[in-house]
């Protein structure tokens, strides 16, 4: 009996035993398509979202459509697979990745396809719902569509991984707030950010110029149900930071406020109203409190 399932090229294996050769593209030259999705009551959420901007990604890469066609069925298998012996009240991440495969591969090799999961680490997060999240911006930047496409969501993420570190640096605890190359807000390094002002409604960058969330889709769908406007502009530093709130919105988290912007409080310095009512919105659309349910499994972990 497979403990923890994972998919590797065709055949169901144990996760701790998941390996990708060092000649795989992926992880000589970073060439993966990716999509992280999380289970809600055992249920995957939005899949059918994920698995649009995997189609996406694979053509812009160059992958075949059916290498996701068949993640897509792998998901639904390891849902089959994996729920089941799930305990009572937790929930999954879903993580599935494609490349071209070996090197061999620029030359008409087999991609490489994968799906593996595990519980979601609640902890990591489960106090920012009360506490919020602390964002600095920093001297790198987003990469310009001249690299590859905003849309295309992929594994080549060193400038995340350099952002975040800088800002950690400056201010333990924080994350990076990504600028692009005329210092216009983009994104955090796992989230989509936007703001909210009374007078305006939620405001989020233009979706061509950062990677358009799932999670914002949700986002724009509860706002129009509460009657909130929802727009896209270009944003400021000084905009996002003087905004009456300001938030996070990505697939494992759902929403998280943002509290403060380079060490300056964004409205009140902690969790604002309308981040309650769009939390409260999100968690009746899934069936579950989101945040008592990464409260209370966190203590578990």
């Amino acid at each position: 009996m497979i403990v923890q399932p994972a998919y590797l090229n065709g055949k169901w294996i144990e996760q701790a035993d998941l390996a990708i050769p060092v000649d795989d593209l992926g992880f000589a030259m970073g060439v993966t398509i990716t999509e992280r999705l999380r289970t809600f009551e055992g249920r995957v959420w939005r899949k059918a979202e994920h698995i649009q901007r995997m189609l996406h990604s694979a053509r812009v890469v160059g992958i075949p459509r059916d290498v996701v066609y068949e993640i897509d069925q792998a998901i639904l298998q390891m849902l089959a697979l994996a729920m089941p012996t799930r305990p009572f009240g937790d929930d999954w991440t879903i993580i599935a990745f494609a490349t071209p495969g070996p090197l061999s591969g620029q030359r008409g090799g087999e991609p490489t396809r994968c799906v593996h999961g595990a519980p979601l680490r609640f902890g990591d997060w489960a106090d920012h719902y009360s506490e919020g999240v602390r964002l600095r911006t920093t001297p790198v930047r987003q990469t310009p569509d001249s690299c590859w496409p905003s849309a295309l969501k992929c594994r080549s993420r060193m400038h995340y991984y350099l952002a975040d570190r800088e800002a950690a640096a400056a201010e333990p605890g924080a994350r990076a707030l990504l600028l692009d190359q005329q210092g216009r807000v983009c994104e955090a390094s796992t989230a989509n950010v936007v703001i909210f002002n009374e007078a305006e409604g939620i405001v989020s960058p233009p979706m061509e110029r950062v990677l358009p969330g799932v999670s914002v889709g949700v986002l724009r769908e509860l706002a129009a149900g509460l009657g909130v406007a929802f727009t896209e502009r270009d944003l400021t530093p000084e905009e996002f930071g003087a905004a009456d709130e300001a938030w996070l919105a990505s697939t494992s988290v759902c929403l998280l406020p943002v509290v403060s912007l380079n060490g300056e409080p964004i409205g009140a310095g902690e969790p604002g109203p309308a981040f309650g009512r769009f939390l409260a919105a999100w968690s009746e659309l899934v069936g579950l409190d989101i945040a008592e349910q990464a409260r209370r499994q966190a203590c578990l972990a």
